[in-house]
Order: C-alpha cells, then structure tokens, then sequence
C-alpha cells in the first residue's frame, strides 16, 4: 500500500463500513464493483491526492466490511455511501466515482441525494441491465475457487494472470488456513441480482455536471452506450482504447488522466484531455 494512506470505519444501519483515505482537499469518493474492494483503487487514489482527499469504500458484502449483510438491495448501498459522504464530507458537495455496480450506485446516489454530489463519474455503468442468468453463472464461477488457497502462488495459478484476477489476488485475506476472497459467492449474485432493473428516471434526474467513460472492450454494447447517453442529454463521454471493463486496473494512464482532467477547473482539463488524444463528446 502506498505511504499517507490510512484506514477508517463508520457504522451504518449496524453495517461496518471500512474505507481507505488519502490526500487533503476536496473529497473524491470512489465506489468498486461487485466482488471488488478498496484497495484496487489505490493507484488511482495517489494519482488524486495532491488535489483532493481521495476516499474509497469497502462496500458491505466486500473487502473490510460486513461480510454477509442481511439487506444488499440498491437502497441499502446508496444509504451506505450517504453516510460515507456525510461523515467524510459534511460541509461541501463531494466528487463521486464509480466503476460497474459501483457506478450505478454512484448515480443513484447523485439523483436521490442532489445536495451531496458536485461531480458524478461512471466508468463502465449504465441504468442497469443482465438476466437472472448472469447472477446465476457469474456465482457459480466465485463458488468453484478451490478455497482456502494454500498460498499466493496457488491462487494466482487458479485465477490467472490478467489485471482483474490479479486485483483479486492482492486482496486475499490471510487466514490460519490459507487465503480466502473477500467475499461469498451468494451475497454476489444477490448484489447482481438487485442491479439488474433499469433506473432510467433516477439517470434523468442526475442534476450534478457527469462524465461517463466507457471501454473499447468493455461489457456495453455501441447501443447500450448510445441509449444510455441518450436519456441524459449533456452528459460528458470519454471512450478508452484497448481497455477492459476493469480500465482502471488495465489501462491505469488513461483512466486517470481522464479522471483528472474532469475533476479539475475547465479550462486544464480542456488541455490534459487533447494532450492525451481522449475523445470527449
């Protein structure tokens, strides 16, 4: 983990919430997605802490959290980031970002709660979207890990070298056993489940200023990303090249010169952008 980074938690509605901060300024909050955490976004956290106090959550079911909470529905998640925003950032509206299930979350977060949100990003999200099918498999695969793994070296065979299973390797947590995921395969495909009902008039009334980036290798098609933009007219969009749905592991450089540029006064992100060939639309 990188120097200057300390871990924090808040309870809310008998949920631990643990979250990793860094940097002083104004506060970006960063939201994982499903069966991610924290610490995966600690790059991106340095990269912001100049400028900003970076603040990432461990969203309950996953990381440091409360591991098997009892309600994973969307209100649940958007209360926890509520109370993660008014404790870290009380006075003045916030940044908020987030990746997949996290940037759904993110933007009901912004159409419910207008007064705490300044600026809302969203990698690789929409207004929701998958069938029933997809929980299904996408649990079936965390339920086949041969766990606990022996070592770093056993988990790291099993899942493989590319930036996401490698995210999921270096959050291992470390038992007398062996290393375990930071989550359970159930209380995933229940948070797949919850995300799949369109929110189409909680993204229209998205009043804060919004970029959505999506990936050229992403999970969205051309015409879910069209129709997603479409329902929001004004929205800001960068397209990522060579990127995965996990950009922020796999193309780091983009992801947050892009971010930066957003979050920073107009007039330099007009500049960071085109030094860095993005497309902005």
């Amino acid at each position: 983990m990188y120097a200057g980074f300390e871990r924090h938690s808040i309870t809310s509605d008998g949920v631990e919430q643990s979250f990793l901060a860094c940097g002083s300024g104004q506060v970006v909050a960063i939201l994982h997605g499903l069966a991610g955490e924290s610490g995966e976004f600690a790059p991106t956290m340095a990269g912001l802490a100049q400028q900003f106090r970076a603040v990432a959550l461990d969203r309950r079911g996953h990381g440091r959290s409360t591991r098997r909470p009892s309600d994973v529905s969307r209100r649940a998640y958007v209360q926890d980031v509520v109370a993660l925003i008014e404790h870290v950032g009380p006075d003045h509206p916030i940044h908020l970002v987030g990746q997949s299930m996290g940037a759904h979350t993110a933007m009901l977060v912004a159409a419910i709660r207008p007064d705490l949100v300044q600026s809302l990003v969203l990698l690789e999200g929409d207004a929701g979207s998958g069938a029933s099918e997809d929980a299904v498999q996408l649990g079936t695969f965390f339920a086949s890990w041969p766990v606990p793994f022996a070592d770093d070296a056993a988990a790291r065979e099993f899942l493989g070298n590319s930036s996401l299973s490698n995210a999921w390797a270096n959050a291992l947590e470390r038992r007398s056993d062996g290393l375990w995921p930071r989550f359970d395969a159930d209380i995933m495909m229940d948070c797949l489940r919850a995300v799949m009902e369109p929110r189409w008039d909680e993204w229209s009334a998205v009043e804060a200023r919004t970029l959505v980036m999506y990936a050229d290798n992403g999970m969205f098609t051309d015409e879910q990303k069209n129709a997603f933009l479409s329902h929001r007219p004004g929205t800001l969009r960068v397209d990522l090249e060579q990127a995965s749905h996990d950009a922020h592991l796999d193309e780091f450089e983009q992801w947050i010169t892009a971010l930066k540029a957003f979050l920073m006064p107009r007039g330099q992100a007009v500049c960071d952008a085109s030094e860095q060939s993005l497309i902005w639309r």
